[in-house]
């Protein structure tokens, strides 16, 4: 963004520009996160994994969804570091990552929709 030459120069923007504007790489990354997070389901299911650690079947009982469907939309949270895994023997269990990008979303979800966790957040442990 350095090498950029504006047509006006207002005052120095070129060095605002230059020191304060991520590459595309980076706004693409976070366009695909956001991509994520346009599916209702997809955020239930995050919702859920806040507060409890589940494995696809229960997953699927609660949102009362086929079970490759939960899967898919457990795959796109994963891949967006929403989420993490955990395998025991046969058995795989999902639950919010402990990341800022993670508590960011919770803290989002809560306030944008007023809910309450009720003390039970993964995030408030």
């Amino acid at each position: 963004m350095s090498d950029i030459k504006l047509p006006h120069n207002h005052a120095g923007n070129e060095e605002c520009l230059a020191c304060h504007t991520p590459c595309l790489a980076e706004f693409q990354a976070l366009a695909d996160s956001f991509k994520q997070l346009g599916d209702g389901s997809r955020l239930r299911i995050f919702w859920l994994l806040c507060h409890c650690e589940e494995c696809v079947i229960n997953i699927s009982a609660m949102v009362e969804m086929s079970s490759p469907a939960v899967s898919h939309h457990l795959k796109q949270l994963k891949s967006a570091g929403f989420i993490v895994s955990r395998r025991d023997g046969k058995e795989v269990y999902y639950t919010a990552a402990d990341t800022d990008r993670a508590r960011l979303l919770h803290n989002m979800m809560k306030q944008l929709l007023t809910l309450d966790c009720g003390g039970h957040c993964h995030f408030e442990r």
